[in-house]
């Protein structure tokens, strides 16, 4: 089964940052939305690697970090 992270940042450019390193890490943009004020960054990711995630995301110092079943 599938998740939905969100990480809350403090910018967008931190938000942005984060990204980058998603997709430089080889997880694809499709599974990536910023949000409306492109300060929280979406993940769909599987269970297998969602510590993954987290670990990048967890670099760039989010607020908050949310789960959500997809």
């Amino acid at each position: 089964m599938a998740k939905t992270l969100t990480g809350h940042f403090g910018s967008a450019d931190t938000a942005r940052n984060a990204l980058d390193d998603l997709i430089n890490a080889g997880f694809a943009r499709e599974t990536m939305f910023l949000g409306n004020d492109d300060t929280a960054l979406k993940v769909i990711t599987p269970n297998d690697i969602e510590h993954e995630v987290r670990e990048i995301l967890g670099r760039h110092g989010p607020k908050e970090v949310t789960k959500r079943e997809v």
